[in-house]
């Protein structure tokens, strides 16, 4: 039977012609319409999955207000010339950081690529209209706030005996003790803790840096202080719950009652109900993220002389540059030629 286009064969499914982009030679079709077709199917299904849930949801949220954008003043989102997506850079450059609108460039350049249509990453419209906006804008970024042991006391001091007091230790000490993202903590299951007399294992099977989800174990020894040792914090949790499979972090009823897996989004909304119960201020030049748990842990390891390869191992770094960058800032008063001065 001839399909719609003439050929006799089957159109590709969207994910493939994703995948080997818009124009295909009838050479090429035959190849796709053949044994190999399946096996082009299977690596589209896999290219589809190379972005990580997170960064998946934040692009398709740009591009949907990169769309209403186009649509608004009569244009077609897809593809745009680089001058239409450098005047959107424009609209955006009061409302949106620096960051905020590189991950917007990036969503519109992410989907063009998926579309198969080219793309210029270094097109002198977007590049000068990108600087321009920066020198004239430019906000300075505000890190995380690095919450190290003196901190984390403090929002410990805030969790009481009760079921909610209990998962709230566990989450902030593993957090801090492990230097996990949000995704990391909520994405641990019953069954990647493994305890000794020494401490636990936490293997973590994918995170932001770990794209082809090869994972990583880490090792968390037990603490000198009963109160704030990270892993008896986990037993006291699970032997509460009872949890034998399955999420670690789970969401409370009111009445205490464990549901779903915790969000990353909960993460936050523990630390900032912590940090308000705890009176704890950041800084204006920073802000409160639960990445300040990981920061607070690299900070507090380069002060107390850890090596670059240790913290880089724990944290699971892949550039040397990131954890150089860590050590600049946990050091930058210790090791400030000023202190030589006779003042």
């Amino acid at each position: 039977m001839t399909q719609p286009d003439g050929t006799g064969r089957a159109p590709l499914p969207p994910a493939v012609r994703r995948l080997v982009g818009q124009a295909l030679p009838p050479e090429a079709l035959a190849v796709l319409s053949g044994p190999v077709g399946d096996a082009v199917a299977r690596a589209a299904g896999y290219a589809g999955r190379a972005l990580s849930e997170n960064t998946r949801r934040a692009y398709e949220s740009d591009w949907r207000a990169f769309c209403a954008w186009c649509e608004a003043g009569g244009i077609a989102p897809l593809p745009a010339s680089p001058v239409v997506v450098a005047g959107h850079l424009a609209s955006m450059a009061q409302s949106l950081g620096r960051s905020g609108l590189r991950r917007r460039l990036a969503a519109v350049a992410h989907q063009h690529r998926q579309a198969g249509h080219p793309w210029e990453t270094r097109h002198p419209a977007i590049g000068a209209t990108m600087r321009g906006i920066l020198a004239t804008h430019g906000r300075t970024t505000r890190p995380a706030a690095a919450l190290t042991s003196v901190e984390v006391k403090r929002l410990l001091a805030t969790c009481g005996t009760d079921t909610a007091g209990a998962r709230d230790r566990a989450l902030l000490l593993l957090g801090f003790a492990g230097a996990l993202r949000r995704s990391e903590l909520v994405g641990i299951d019953r069954e990647h803790l493994r305890f000794t007399s020494k401490g636990m294992t936490v293997f973590i099977p994918r995170s932001k840096r770990d794209q082809e989800g090869e994972g990583a174990t880490i090792g968390i020894p037990r603490g000198l202080n009963p109160l704030s040792c990270p892993v008896r914090a986990m037993e006291a949790w699970l032997r509460r719950t009872r949890i034998e499979w399955g999420p670690v972090f789970r969401r409370l009823s009111p009445g205490g009652a464990l549901e779903e897996r915790l969000s990353p989004q909960g993460v936050w909304r523990i630390l900032r109900r912590r940090a308000e119960m705890a009176r704890l201020t950041v800084d204006e030049t920073e802000r409160l993220s639960p990445h300040g748990l990981r920061a607070g842990f690299i900070t507090e390891a380069y002060l107390k002389g850890a090596l670059d390869e240790q913290v880089m191992h724990h944290a699971r770094q892949k550039s040397i540059a990131t954890t150089q960058g860590y050590r600049r800032r946990a050091k930058i008063t210790q090791d400030s030629p000023a202190r030589l001065l006779d003042l």
